[in-house]
């Protein structure tokens, strides 16, 4: 399709995408919007210096590829580079969503989703409501001087709802969002919305404070989703690595570094927000153990930190948008289940606490976890709703102190928001967990 030079590396990366969000705020109609773009991303690689070029006239690729051609410096050897002999060369044509596209859902059956959902976002305290859906389809090509030749596409689409409940001295939020790849697929949120206010309602009548110190905590799928994704995921990102020498003693493959019950797993093989067959630098996704039976033994990589590592390509090189140059990003992550009941590790625990709901998260060496709802564990049963700030920890410590995993993993889908690194956000991530226990975290 395109002329590529010989004396350098090159790829292309052309996105196609349609998006559409509908909003209510209490009630009235707040936004309803539809957005095509469709953006091309150029680079040239002479094996010392990367050069990029972004433009949303796709049909003047060629002359951005020879404008950058004329600003490096040809190299005869560029075959030989350890960057570009990692690239993968795959040709490949995978729609999977053509079919059953959102491009073709009317803003009338958007609108009508809404509207039910609204029914459902309901309390005495109720200060604030909001009902959203977004949605997303694009289609990706992807080719490179070595060959690579590839057409694929993503889709997800979601709904939220928000409440904000008060009352005299507090507030919570109580949300709820479902996502799915095809629009015919959501739905049955009736309950489940229901449910998430009834436990807003008894959190703002009958919250008390925590005690503070350092108990036994259970973490949710959602928060055990974010603990990995915040407080290993990116740790994980092997770009962090380079050039620090602490980090790279620290984070050395086949140490022992958790729970031998606990694995971490990055993927983008499986639908869901972090669906991502083919990385931005024309890899194929695959299966990557962050953490195996305890044990240390993958991190993410784009070519360049896989070189410089001298490790395999994980399929991590992403982009949030054809303006963006990739780096290495996570996609689907998280924690592998045990074979424990909910019940069992409840029972195992004389005083602690249940975080239920969490409204935001940071990690690195510490980590610190902000629930919204959480609740007291007394005697082996759940009590009352507890008012925690934040829940911390030292990273290593932690993940030794995990003693307990259920036996599923859920995931914690949205489309609403997404991962931030650099000046990259959002990216569409998606991550999760089983209910995980463990022995201690400081809880304030």
């Amino acid at each position: 399709m395109y002329k590529f030079n010989p004396d350098f590396y090159a790829d292309v990366r052309i996105e196609d995408r349609f998006s559409s969000t509908v909003v209510f705020k209490n009630g009235a109609l707040d936004a309803l919007n539809e957005r095509v773009e469709k953006r091309a991303f150029i680079r040239v690689f002479d094996g010392n210096l990367w050069l990029y070029a972004s433009t949303s006239d796709v049909d003047s690729v060629q002359n951005e590829l020879d404008a950058l051609y004329a600003q490096a410096t040809p190299n005869k050897n560029i075959a030989d580079n350890p960057i570009v002999k990692r690239y993968q060369v795959n040709v490949a044509n995978e729609m999977k969503f053509e079919a059953d596209s959102v491009r073709n859902v009317s803003k009338d059956e958007k609108l009508a989703l809404l509207k039910d959902m609204q029914e459902h976002v309901k309390s005495p305290f109720l200060a604030m409501s909001q009902v959203a859906y977004k949605d997303r389809n694009s289609v990706y090509e992807f080719y490179s001087s070595k060959g690579a030749n590839i057409k694929y596409d993503y889709q997800m689409c979601g709904i939220l709802a928000v409440g904000i409940l008060a009352a005299p001295g507090d507030f919570v939020q109580a949300i709820y969002q479902q996502a799915k790849p095809f629009f015919k697929e959501l739905g049955g949120f009736e309950k489940e919305i229901e449910k998430k206010m009834a436990d807003a309602d008894n959190f703002v009548q009958n919250a008390k404070p925590c005690t503070k110190g350092k108990f036994p905590v259970i973490l949710s799928p959602m928060a055990a989703g974010m603990f990995a994704h915040e407080s290993f995921g990116h740790k994980s990102e092997a770009d962090f690595m380079l050039g620090d020498e602490h980090m790279a003693k620290e984070w050395v493959l086949g140490k022992k570094v958790g729970s031998d019950i606990l694995s971490i797993v990055d993927t983008g093989t499986d639908f869901g927000s972090g669906y991502v067959p083919f990385d931005d630098e024309g890899t194929r996704a695959g299966k990557t153990y962050l953490i195996k039976n305890g044990i240390l033994c993958g991190r993410l990589h784009s070519a360049t930190t896989a070189a410089a590592l001298d490790e395999e390509l994980t399929g991590n090189a992403r982009a949030i948008d054809c303006k963006f140059e990739p780096i290495v990003r996570m996609t689907n992550t998280y924690i592998e289940p045990g074979n424990s009941t909910f019940d069992e590790l409840v029972a195992g625990i004389k005083h602690g606490y249940f975080i239920d709901t969490v409204s935001h998260g940071s990690g690195g060496s510490t980590f610190t976890i902000a629930p919204s709802i959480a609740y007291e564990i007394i005697d082996g049963k759940i009590a009352g709703p507890v008012k925690i700030s934040v829940v911390t920890g030292d990273v290593f410590e932690t993940l030794n102190l995990i003693d307990g995993l259920t036996d599923e993993t859920i995931f914690e889908d949205g489309v609403f928001g997404g991962c931030g690194k650099m000046e990259q956000f959002p990216l569409h991530v998606l991550d999760g967990g089983p209910f995980v226990r463990v022995k201690e975290m400081n809880v304030q």
